[in-house]
């Protein structure tokens, strides 16, 4: 037998061991993944965000119904796994494949991405494109989930509950809140009635004043014009 016929045998060998070695593989390796909740938020332009701060205007917002669905697909996901640990032969394997595969409190995962822009060169001319690159990845169950529903609920769904327990509720008194209060008052004061479409002597007022507690929401904000605030703040 000449070099080529040996060598055509170890390479034949070779290729029946890698070929049982991959049929191992395929036969033993984990059937079960983890069907993760995965949502994404454009967080482009803030500073330093907070992904529970996402997770409270997600759930002001939507509600936690997208939420709640998903976490019964994953008990029908589970129920499926289960039914086929039973119809294994290789059953102690796949139940811990099973057991390992489980991530309940990981379950949600919310990924924070900035937009980024890069150029690509081409005949000496650079053109720009949009890149998103992850900023921070938030994992969480759905029973953290269901708490900081229940804590939105039981302040209407406001704000943030980072909102409505900062220390200096002035500083939360932003430009669009206040816009948003001046529309919804159609930019009348609640006290004397007086119309101030510009803008102009239109003040936006705690009802619960700060000093006492007030928080800066919707509910416990008013418009009223100068001269009505003025008295309420001298009274």
């Amino acid at each position: 037998m000449g070099i080529i016929g040996i060598l055509a045998i170890v390479f034949c060998v070779i290729t029946v061991i890698l070929l049982i070695g991959v049929g191992i593989y395929l036969i033993l390796r984990s059937p079960f993944k983890y069907p993760y909740c995965v949502t994404v938020f454009d967080v482009s332009g803030r500073r330093a965000p907070k992904a529970e701060d996402l997770i409270d205007e997600c759930l002001n917002q939507n509600g936690i119904s997208k939420f709640s669905r998903y976490f019964e697909e994953v008990r029908i996901w589970k129920m499926c796994c289960e039914e086929t640990v039973r119809k294994s032969k290789l059953k102690k394997l796949r139940s811990r494949q099973y057991r390992e595969a489980v991530d309940d409190k990981n379950m949600y995962r919310f990924k924070l991405v900035r937009k980024q822009t890069r150029y690509k060169q081409s005949n000496y001319v650079r053109t720009p494109y949009t890149v998103y690159v992850t900023y921070l990845v938030y994992s969480c169950g759905f029973e953290m989930l269901k708490e900081r529903y229940k804590a939105l609920s039981e302040i209407g769904f406001q704000c943030t509950l980072s909102e409505f327990h900062a220390k200096n509720q002035r500083k939360i008194m932003t430009k669009a809140l206040r816009e948003q209060i001046a529309l919804r008052d159609n930019y009348t004061c609640r006290i004397c009635g007086k119309y101030m479409p510009d803008g102009i002597g239109l003040h936006i007022d705690h009802i619960v004043p700060i000093a006492k507690g007030g928080k800066s929401i919707p509910s416990n904000l008013q418009v009223l014009c100068s001269k009505c605030n003025g008295k309420k703040s001298a009274g």
